[in-house]
C-alpha cells in the first residue's frame, strides 16, 4: 500500500509538473523573441526621425551608425525624383521582402540566414517609402530561455521529489500501524498471548488496534478462566479419590487389592498433574528444544505393564514392538503417557473383554510413529471420531481421548490418523515429527500440509507394511 501511494502521488505530481511547465515554457520562449523584436523596433524608431529631415547620405550613415551600434541596422531608400536608390548598411533581407513592405506599407519580418529581420516602413514624402532594417539574430531571440527552462525544470523536479516524500512518509503513517496490526494478529495467532499492538496511526487504524487489544485481554482472560474452572473441577475429584483411597487401604493383601491401590494413586497423581497443568499458562508442550521431550519407548514400556495387568484379568493378548531401544521424541512425558493412556483406555472401554491389542514404535530418521491397534469391530467413521465432543458414536465416547492425541501430536508438526489394523480392528497412528518443532501454529500448517501432499519419508513407511501378528 505504501509505494502504491507513493506511484500515485508520483504520477499525479508529474501530470500537473508538466501541465504548466510546458506552456509555461512556451511562453517564456515567445516573451523571448518579443523582447527581442521590441529592441529592433526602438533600434528603427531612432532613425524614423532623422529619414523624414534629410536623405543626404553621410549624415544618414552617421545616424545609422549611432543608432545600430554595430547591431545590423541598414537603411533603404528608394529612387525618387532622379535620385537613385540609397542602402546604408548590410543588408540581409530579400529585395522581394523589401519592396512588400513598401507596397504593403507595415512592418513585418523576414527569415534571414542566422535569425530574422525587421522591416520597417518610414514614410518621406507623398509617395517615396523608406524601409529600415533590423537584424535579430537567433541568439537575441533565444536569450535566458534556457536558463528559465532549466529553473521550470529544477522547480518541477523539486516538486516531484517532495511529493514522493511526502507520499512515502504519509504511507509510512498508514503502512506501519497496519503491518504491527497485522503481526500482532499473526503472534496472537501462533499462541503468543502477549502480543499487543501500539495504538498510533490514522483513526480507523487506531480503533481497529484498540479493538485487538481488548480482544486479545479477553481471549487472555477466558484462557485464564477455562484453566481455573479445569483445576477447580478437578479438584473436586480429590474428595471421592480420597474415599477410594481409604476404602482401597482396607483392601487387605493380594495382587488385586495392590493393583487397584497403585490405581488409585495414579489416579491421583493425574489429578495432581491436571491442576498443576491448568493454572499454569505455558503448556509443558509448548518448550521444545534440544534437550527437551522424553522416551517414547520407556513410556510405552511403562503404560504397557500398568495395562498388562488388566488385560490378563480380561483374557486379552496383547504386544509390543520397536520398545526395546530408546526412541526420543520432543513431547513431555507426562502428555505422551496421558495420550497413551488415553488411547489403551479406548480399547478396554470399547471393545469386548478378549480383544487382543498391539503397540509399535517404529522410529526414522525425522519421524516417530507410535501404532496401537487392536482386533475389535473399528470405527465405522474415523472423521467423526476425531471430532472433538463426538466420539466414535458408541457409548461413553466424546471423542476428547483422541483430541488429546491429536493436539499432542500436532505439537510436533505431526498428526494423527484412523484406519484398519492387521488386528482386524482399528488402528490410530499417532505421528511425531522430529524436525518441526516449530511454534503450535506452524506444527498444525505443517501437518496440514503433510496431509494435503502425503509425503512421508519413504524407509519408515515401509515399515507399515511389517508383519504385526500377535504371538
Amino acid at each position: 500500500m505504501r509505494w502504491a501511494l507513493v506511484k500515485v502521488c508520483l504520477a499525479v505530481t508529474t501530470m500537473v509538473v508538466v501541465a504548466f511547465a510546458v506552456p509555461l515554457g512556451l511562453v517564456v520562449k515567445e516573451m523571448a523573441r518579443d523582447r527581442a523584436f521590441a529592441g529592433a523596433e526602438r533600434e528603427a524608431a531612432a532613425v524614423a526621425p532623422a529619414l523624414s529631415i534629410t536623405t543626404d547620405r553621410d549624415k544618414l550613415e552617421r545616424v545609422v551608425a549611432s543608432a545600430g551600434a554595430g547591431s545590423g541596422l541598414a537603411v533603404h531608400l528608394p529612387a525618387d525624383g532622379g535620385r537613385t536608390a540609397l542602402e546604408l548598411g548590410h543588408r540581409r533581407a530579400a529585395g522581394r521582402d523589401i519592396e512588400a513592405v513598401r507596397r504593403l506599407g507595415r512592418a513585418s519580418t523576414a527569415s534571414v540566414p542566422g535569425g530574422s529581420a525587421l522591416l520597417q516602413p518610414v514614410a518621406l514624402g507623398s509617395t517615396a517609402i523608406a524601409v529600415v532594417e533590423v537584424y535579430v539574430p537567433e541568439s537575441a531571440m533565444t536569450n535566458g530561455v534556457g536558463t528559465a527552462w532549466a529553473v521550470l525544470a529544477a522547480v518541477g523536479l523539486a516538486l516531484i521529489v517532495g511529493s514522493v516524500a511526502v507520499a512515502d512518509r504519509l504511507g509510512v503513517r498508514m503502512v506501519r500501524p497496519a503491518q504491527r496490526l497485522a503481526e500482532g494478529a499473526h503472534d496472537l495467532g501462533e499462541g503468543r498471548l502477549g502480543a499487543r499492538v501500539r495504538e498510533e496511526g490514522p483513526t480507523e487504524l487506531r480503533l481497529a488496534a484498540v479493538a485487538f487489544n481488548s480482544m486479545a485481554d479477553q481471549v487472555v482472560q477466558l484462557l485464564a478462566n477455562e484453566r481455573e474452572l479445569a483445576a477447580d473441577l478437578s479438584h473436586r475429584l480429590r474428595t471421592p479419590l480420597t474415599v477410594l483411597r481409604l476404602n482401597a487401604a482396607s483392601l487387605g493383601a493380594g495382587p488385586a487389592a495392590e493393583q487397584t491401590r497403585a490405581a488409585v494413586a495414579q489416579l491421583e497423581r493425574e489429578v495432581d498433574t491436571i491442576i498443576r497443568t491448568a493454572r499454569d499458562a505455558r503448556p509443558q508442550t509448548a518448550a521444545a528444544g534440544p534437550g527437551t521431550g522424553c522416551d517414547a519407548a520407556e513410556v510405552v514400556r511403562e503404560r504397557m505393564e500398568f495395562w498388562s495387568a488388566l488385560a490378563e484379568d480380561e483374557g486379552r493378548k496383547w504386544r509390543v514392538a520397536g520398545a526395546d531401544r530408546p526412541v526420543r521424541v520432543p513431547v513431555a512425558r507426562a502428555d505422551l503417557a496421558a495420550g497413551l493412556d488415553a488411547l489403551l483406555g479406548n480399547v478396554f472401554r470399547h471393545t469386548a473383554e478378549g480383544t487382543a491389542f498391539a503397540v509399535d514404535v517404529h522410529n526414522g530418521e525425522d519421524a516417530v510413529i507410535v501404532l496401537v491397534s487392536d482386533a475389535g469391530p473399528g470405527i465405522p467413521d474415523p472423521e467423526a471420531a476425531m471430532a472433538r465432543g463426538r466420539g466414535s458414536g458408541s457409548a461413553g465416547s466424546t471423542g476428547l481421548g483422541l483430541d488429546i492425541v491429536r493436539r499432542l501430536a500436532e505439537s510436533t508438526g505431526g498428526d494423527v490418523r484412523i484406519g484398519s489394523s492387521v488386528l482386524g480392528g482399528t488402528e490410530v497412528r499417532i505421528w511425531f515429527q522430529l524436525d518441526g518443532r516449530g511454534p503450535a501454529g506452524q506444527a498444525r500448517r505443517g501437518a496440514v500440509r503433510r496431509r494435503r501432499t502425503g509425503r512421508r519419508p519413504g524407509k519408515l513407511v515401509s515399515t507399515f507394511n511389517r508383519s504385526r501378528s500377535l504371538p
